[in-house]
Parts: C-alpha cells; sequence; structure tokens
C-alpha cells in the first residue's frame, strides 16, 4: 500500500512540474503572437511612409532614384534587423527546465 501511496505523491508532483513548464510555454508563445502583431503593424505603417518616399525620388530620375530607393530601403532594413537581434536575443532566454522540474 505504502508503494501505492508513494508512486501516486511521485506521479502528482511530477505532473505540477510539468504543469508549470507548460505554463511558462503558453506565456512566452503568447507574448512571441503579440510581439509579432505589433511588428507587423509597425511594418504596415512604415510601408506607406517608404512607398510615398521612394515615389518622390523617382520623380528626379527613374535610375538613379531607384538606386537610392534600394539603398535607402536595404539600410533601413540592415538596421532594423540588427535591432531587433540584439534586443530579443539579450531578452528572450529560452528557460532553464531543469531548474523548473526540480522546483
Amino acid at each position: 500500500m505504502d508503494k501505492i501511496k508513494k508512486r501516486i505523491i511521485e506521479s502528482r508532483e511530477r505532473a505540477i512540474k510539468h504543469g508549470r513548464i507548460f505554463k511558462k510555454e503558453i506565456f512566452n508563445s503568447t507574448n512571441t503572437a503579440i510581439v509579432a502583431a505589433f511588428g507587423f503593424l509597425i511594418a504596415l505603417t512604415w510601408k506607406d511612409v517608404i512607398t510615398e518616399v521612394v515615389g518622390k525620388i523617382e520623380q528626379f530620375d527613374s535610375i538613379s532614384g531607384k538606386l537610392i530607393s534600394a539603398l535607402l530601403i536595404t539600410i533601413i532594413c540592415v538596421a532594423g534587423i540588427l535591432i531587433t537581434t540584439k534586443l530579443l536575443s539579450n531578452e528572450m532566454e529560452k528557460p532553464d527546465y531543469a531548474k523548473i522540474i526540480k522546483a
């Protein structure tokens, strides 16, 4: 009877530990989805601005306007990628499952 009781207690503890892991993963996934939604909204807003700037540049000279536009957009995008990567790599750390399971 004690073995059965011990197994039940161990199973309960494991279920609680895995529940904590699941809750943390749901929280992380929800945060990621919200951040992605805001990023998409920002991208749509900037699309209109960039399209208008590119249109103004192309009015002066078609070929050099396109070249300047491509360089401008490339610089903005590379800067955005570098900044985003730096911010997210510092803030988003993988959870330490070993610590969670031992808790």
